[in-house]
């Protein structure tokens, strides 16, 4: 298992804020999971840095998850008008539906490395009341540090566009390993961080694993 980066709470260099990620669902009949996967590899060739590819296996089921990692906004931003031209995005001839957003890391939180993590992903998405951004913030800040020893966490980012929410990605050696881990920490009071569940107006949890090619395992 590849060595978490640390997490101290202390804001990242300049350039390692300007990261800007992309997570694209990528939906398709049941049985055409392999077939869609297939084109993901071809479209994000020399187009930003593959991350992570999904499959979901709880939550809703027919997606990918891709997620990728561009050095500045520019970056990202020409890489969505290249989508948004495309005939068919992402190999495009098994998909039913695209969704493409857009996030910054939180100030704190390093740049994803891929590695081997776990086996089971969580992809959890909370969205947040207006303007309830900066306390989630602050209570990440407060309360992840803590977490990220005994839970390490992939990353936790929030939206360029549309409504306000965070996005949170975390691995695990099982749902058991999960459960555990999520109860300990509960009981210990080392989370949720201070002042950050007020300000969820509702939340989803999707599990996903993760696709043979993918640079996060």
């Amino acid at each position: 298992m590849t060595e978490p980066v640390r997490i101290s709470g202390a804001d990242v260099a300049p350039e390692q804020q300007a990261v800007r990620y992309e997570l694209a669902i990528l939906s398709f009949q049941l049985l055409d999971g392999p077939k869609a996967a297939e084109g993901v590899l071809p479209w994000v060739e020399g187009h930003g840095e593959l991350l992570g590819c999904w499959q979901t296996e709880n939550g809703p089921l027919g997606r990918l998850v891709v997620l990728r990692g561009f050095e500045n906004q520019q970056a990202l931003d020409e890489e969505r008008m290249r989508a948004r031209h495309s005939r068919k995005p992402f190999g495009g001839g098994y998909l039913t539906d695209l969704s493409l957003r857009s996030f910054a890391p939180f100030p704190f939180v390093p740049p994803v490395r891929p590695g081997k993590y776990g086996s089971v992903y969580e992809i959890r998405d909370y969205h947040l009341r207006p303007g309830g951004l900066t306390a989630t913030i602050g209570g990440w800040r407060e309360a992840l540090p803590a977490r990220h020893v005994l839970d390490p966490l992939t990353v936790v980012m929030y939206a360029l566009d549309g409504p306000d929410r965070i996005i949170q990605i975390w691995p695990f050696a099982s749902l058991d390993e999960r459960l555990a881990i999520r109860r300990d920490l509960y009981a210990k009071g080392m989370w949720p961080p201070p002042g950050a569940p007020e300000e969820i107006l509702d939340a989803d949890s999707i599990i996903a694993l993760p696709t043979e090619f993918s640079p996060l395992a």
